[in-house]
């Protein structure tokens, strides 16, 4: 389970699901714009507790996090993870500000009333 501040979202991560997977199957936008190609890294989280649940970093996650990542050279980046990489085996909490339940509405119907 994966818990996300401050929208207080509880994440059921599927097995060898990412982070940001389980919010868009369980209804939550979540801020990307390359929508999980580890490119923009616009989905980074702060790792509050249960890094130790989190499975390590892949070259790929950690080149994006160095070298993309806005600041990075001021950023303990052990508490830094892309939610996009981010698979969790235990329980951890993460800070994302953005994400929200995703809303729908109703569209009304066409034609003759």
């Amino acid at each position: 389970m994966v818990h996300v501040d401050p929208v207080d979202a509880e994440l059921e991560l599927e097995p060898d699901e990412t982070i940001i997977e389980a919010a868009w199957r369980l209804g939550y936008h979540w801020p990307t714009t390359c929508h999980g190609q580890a490119t923009c890294t616009v989905c980074h989280v702060e790792v509050l507790s249960g890094a130790e649940h989190l499975v390590p970093p892949d070259d790929e996650e950690r080149d994006a996090l160095e070298t993309r990542l806005p600041g990075a050279q001021r950023r303990d980046l052990t508490r830094i993870r892309l939610a996009c990489r981010a698979r969790a085996t235990g329980d951890a909490v993460v800070r994302k500000k953005g994400v929200r339940p995703t809303q729908t509405v109703p569209i009304p119907p066409t034609g003759p009333l």
